[in-house]
């Protein structure tokens, strides 16, 4: 089995690398191959990765390139993990919009659509590289907007699943709370990606006992503490929100805090150049407790166990990933991605059936999903006029002053990755 990771410099990779070692049994990967055009970031992460293989006695082979369409040919599955301008464009994403008082914030409202039109053509390019080279392989999406990116590659007709870690944090959470194993927890897991709730929480599998009141009624206030949003919230919704929903339900209160500190792009940037640094020393070969702190929590977990199921392989039954609603939420298109339980496998993923969803959650949904398509648009077609139409229909901006202004903003700040600008 090859596995091709595209960002396989990201100083996320480790992690994966160290998923993959320790559950070599459910994805026994043969030959793993990291591609990135950053020389000296991937020979530090591959030279790394090396080492926790052989440290864990994996006998699958590693090897890094800079060209793209020698490291997918014939691969089984490639994951998307790419970051278009680097940290310093996420700076810039999470800083412009805070001028207007908006969220400034990379996968979400301008940011968030800063991104998205830097990224859909570059992922949409590799994905057509992918299919001429390995036209069986699937795309696992990683990169940020997932639910965006993950619609672009659906529409083109792509072989693709997108994939978060968000549901996967809630299962490890929840477990621990429960004291259980985390395969035992099933999660009613609805909404689009970054933007979804826990509306149950299930013991042994879709059908199992819903125990989320016995977890807020017992846990209520380490659960609020985690998001950083108040306990009676909470409990007057009856659900666990993403911690995404942040943004929504305590927006100003948020802009406030991102302008007071350093933003989160500089804490990484910084944290990444340590990172770096660890990475290079030829005794560590484990990842570093430092990395923890740097984001994707469980996401080596995640990748493992969609891969495993798409190949064939293990992996679990059910798995929370970003696919084709078709139906699942009446109210949205047929091809609006969403974020559910899925039965996944070798056909692709499959959405579980989902209860009538509360008016209170439908509504956002409908509308972010409304901006999801125009800036999924913008982003296939370019023009100005197309980036204000997603900004304004864009729940967290939504007035005229603020989308004209965030536009010249978006398109000064991204001239250089936008081709039609």
């Amino acid at each position: 089995m090859k596995l091709t990771v595209v960002g396989g410099g990201s100083t996320y990779t480790p992690e994966l690398i160290d998923g993959f070692a320790r559950l070599r049994d459910t994805l026994p990967v043969e030959e793993l191959v990291l591609v990135d055009p950053a020389a000296d970031r991937l020979e530090l992460v591959g030279g790394l990765a090396r080492r926790i293989f052989a440290k864990q006695g994996h006998p699958g082979r590693i090897t890094t390139t800079a060209d793209l369409d020698v490291g997918v040919a014939g691969a089984d599955a490639v994951l998307l993990q790419l970051r278009v301008g680097g940290q310093a464009a996420r700076q810039q994403d999470e800083t412009w919009p805070l001028e207007c008082g908006c969220v400034g914030q990379e996968t979400t409202g301008a940011g968030g659509l800063a991104k998205a039109l830097r990224t859909v053509p570059v992922v949409l390019d590799i994905a057509e590289r992918v299919r001429r080279a390995s036209p069986d392989a699937w795309i696992i999406d990683f990169t940020n907007p997932v639910g965006i990116v993950t619609r672009a590659l659906l529409r083109a007709g792509h072989r693709a699943v997108g994939l978060c870690n968000v549901a996967i944090g809630f299962q490890r959470k929840f477990a621990a709370l429960l004291d259980v194993a985390p395969h035992e927890v099933h999660l009613d897991h609805v909404g689009l990606n970054h933007l979804t709730w826990e509306t149950g929480v299930r013991l042994g599998g879709p059908e199992g006992e819903d125990v989320l009141p016995r977890l807020l009624a017992e846990h209520g206030e380490r659960i609020a503490g985690d998001l950083h949003l108040p306990r009676p919230l909470l409990d007057r919704l009856g659900v666990v929100p993403s911690y995404y929903l942040r943004y929504y339900y305590a927006h100003d209160q948020v802009v406030e805090e991102l302008r007071e500190g350093p933003s989160r792009a500089a804490r990484v940037a910084a944290m990444e150049r340590e990172l770096l640094t660890m990475y290079g020393d030829p005794e560590l070969a484990e990842k570093p407790a430092l990395l923890a702190q740097r984001g994707g929590a469980f996401y080596s977990e995640a990748a493992v166990d969609l891969a495993a199921a798409l190949l064939g392989g293990g992996g679990s039954p059910y798995q929370v990933v970003n696919t084709l609603n078709r139906g699942t939420l009446p109210f949205l298109p047929d091809d609006a991605v969403i974020e559910v339980q899925a039965a996944v496998g070798a056909n692709g993923a499959v959405p579980l059936p989902v209860a009538p969803l509360d008016p209170l959650y439908a509504g956002l949904v409908a509308n972010v999903t409304a901006y999801e398509e125009l800036a999924l648009d913008a982003a296939l077609r370019g023009g100005r006029e197309r980036v204000f139409e997603a900004l304004l229909a864009h729940p967290l901006i939504g007035q005229y002053a603020y989308a004209e202004t965030l536009t010249d903003q978006l398109i000064a700040h991204n001239r250089e990755h936008l081709a039609w600008a």
